[in-house]
């Protein structure tokens, strides 16, 4: 039990950052006169603790929850660039029994923690909206790269700022993103023109809208066209998020308040 003590302390020798996910009172209470600065990262700050990281998403992987901890608190500029932390998290059920060494650099900042727990839309809304435009990015459209745009919350002001270009085939219907089947109904009508637009709920109100918004002013980057052009207009006249599938390049993107918040590539997410 020697070696095991002295390599545990290795790992938390000198660490710049101590983060306890979602941790009961009683195991903050015990890091509470701490030297190292303690932070709290979870979906609510319970133990009502100085320093707290929202989690926007329940991540059942260990790798995704660690990785929205720090970025969310290299936003908050809880840790910086190069910082060693530890994170005490639970694994499997358990409580508290995984601790693990991270360097803030392991991760490097994607925009997604922004996206998700600063966007009008429900977080599981816009990651369910996400995974598609990146398995659509992965698989394509019978083996071929296709495009696709979709709108994520507002979805009042989005369908004032659009028109139909064919049949809304959910005009009448109430089914919502994240659902199996209705995800793969997604992928089969994104081959075809227009936005979809889906609410904060993540009810999809409308497929083939054409959006309206004016482009002055929308700096986008060079090389992209129409369909990402008309994502970070819509953004910028509305509270919307818009969720870009790239066709030439296959990246996806995402756009809010008018600009580039997110640039990923499907097979490396």
């Amino acid at each position: 039990m020697t070696e095991l003590r002295d390599l545990l302390s290795d790992v938390v020798a000198d660490a710049d950052a101590v983060f306890l996910f979602s941790p009961t009172t009683a195991l903050f209470e015990r890091f509470a006169e701490s030297e190292t600065p303690i932070a709290v990262v979870g979906a609510d700050n319970a133990v009502d603790a100085d320093t707290f990281v929202e989690l926007p998403l329940d991540f059942t992987d260990l790798e995704g929850r660690l990785r929205f901890g720090i970025e969310g608190a290299l936003e908050q500029e809880i840790v910086e660039d190069g910082d060693e932390v530890v994170c005490v998290s639970d694994f499997m059920g358990g409580s508290a029994n995984t601790v693990a060494r991270v360097e803030t650099t392991d991760f490097s900042p994607s925009g997604v923690y922004d996206l998700f727990v600063n966007s009008r839309a429900e977080p599981g809304v816009v990651r369910d909206v996400l995974e598609v435009a990146v398995e659509l990015g992965k698989k394509g459209q019978k083996g071929k790269p296709v495009g696709a745009l979709f709108v994520v919350g507002d979805a009042g002001k989005v369908m004032n700022k659009s028109r139909p270009l064919s049949y809304n085939p959910f005009e009448k219907s109430h089914v919502h993103v994240g659902d199996p089947i209705v995800n793969v109904m997604l992928k089969e009508f994104s081959r075809l023109d227009g936005a979809f637009v889906i609410s904060d709920a993540g009810k999809i109100v409308s497929a083939y809208r054409y959006l309206e918004p004016s482009a002055e002013g929308v700096d986008i980057p060079k090389g992209l066209g129409a369909r990402h052009m008309a994502g970070g207009a819509i953004t910028r006249d509305t509270n919307a998020t818009a969720i870009v599938l790239s066709e030439s390049d296959g990246l996806v993107r995402a756009f809010k308040g008018g600009e580039l918040v997110l640039e990923i590539d499907p097979e490396e997410y």
